[in-house]
């Protein structure tokens, strides 16, 4: 009897602590950006980067030749870390059209694959799409994409999402921006995914969204950060990169802090997607240094 009751308290114990809130990562600043360089930017617009868990395929959007539309999805591969990138590769017609595609993500599990597009069979002006794989090692096993529905999707624009799984048990989230009505102009949405599959209506996330443009969200995969564009005050270029955190996913985010003017600069940067290893970014530029026009660019920070 005294066995068990030792053997109860410290299963006891086990979850009073497994309860509380994990310390949060610290990191330090980020580092100078670098240009990825040919051939994924190219002297076309190239923007909108996803990259994979294992950082071997790289997708993106351009209107690069070789395209089924104005602009399309395409995925770059490498066969290590230190390898250099190989010529990118239309995702094709599973997922792009001879509408616009854009700015993909991934889900962590990465059998799916969240886009924009404003093909004429959507709900609106630009809709989220999603393709699935089966082979997540495939970058081009794409199933045909499908809608996501009213629950997401408006007559507005809701584009640029990004998949939060959510670990701790919680309904898995996509976060987005949009256009709707009563949206100051662009403003940061969620919507909760249903058991079923579909996703609930959407809900503007007041603490991201400001008076001017709050574009492309990015979630950290512990869902504890998030990245974005915006052009609100204290923004350096046309529009900048910020970030907001939180202590837990129940928490409201913080105010949001611009990255500075070692990632922003007066030419603009958008489209962020951070990496799963939470320590690489990737962003979109026009800024000198880079291949031509929109490039993609990518700063990294350390773990204290």
């Amino acid at each position: 009897m005294v066995l068990l009751r030792l053997v109860l308290t410290a299963v006891a114990l086990i979850a009073i602590v497994s309860s509380y809130p994990k310390a949060a990562p610290q990191f330090s600043d980020w580092t100078a950006p670098v240009n990825l360089g040919a051939p994924v930017d190219s002297t076309f617009a190239d923007a909108g980067a996803a990259i994979s868990k294992d950082r071997l395929s790289l997708y993106f959007h351009s209107n690069r030749l070789g395209g089924l539309g104005s602009t399309d999805i395409w995925v770059s591969q490498r066969a290590s870390e230190d390898q250099p990138w190989g010529a990118p590769a239309n995702l094709g017609s599973a997922v792009n059209t001879p509408s616009a595609e854009a700015v993909p993500a991934l889900s962590r599990d990465e059998h799916w694959l969240f886009f924009n597009s404003d093909r004429p069979d959507g709900l609106g002006a630009v809709d989220i799409w999603v393709s699935y794989r089966q082979h997540v090692h495939d970058p081009l096993d794409w199933q045909p994409a499908v809608n996501l529905g009213s629950g997401v999707n408006s007559l507005s624009m809701d584009a640029a999402a990004t998949y939060f799984e959510n670990e701790d048990g919680s309904a898995a989230q996509l976060f987005f921006h949009s256009d709707r009505p009563g949206s100051s102009a662009t403003d940061i949405y969620v919507s909760e995914r249903f058991p079923n599959g579909t996703f609930g209506p959407a809900q503007l996330v007041a603490e991201l969204s400001s008076l001017g443009l709050d574009q492309r969200p990015s979630i950290r995969f512990d869902g504890l950060e998030m990245f974005f564009f915006s052009d609100r005050p204290g923004t350096i270029g046309t529009v900048d990169i910020w970030a907001a955190t939180r202590a837990t996913v129940l928490d409201q985010w913080s105010t949001p802090t611009n990255l500075g003017p070692i990632v922003n600069t007066t030419f603009g940067e958008a489209q962020p997607y951070i990496a799963s290893d939470r320590q690489t970014l990737f962003f979109t530029s026009a800024r000198p240094g880079g291949m031509g026009g929109q490039d993609i660019w990518m700063t990294t920070r350390s773990k204290h």
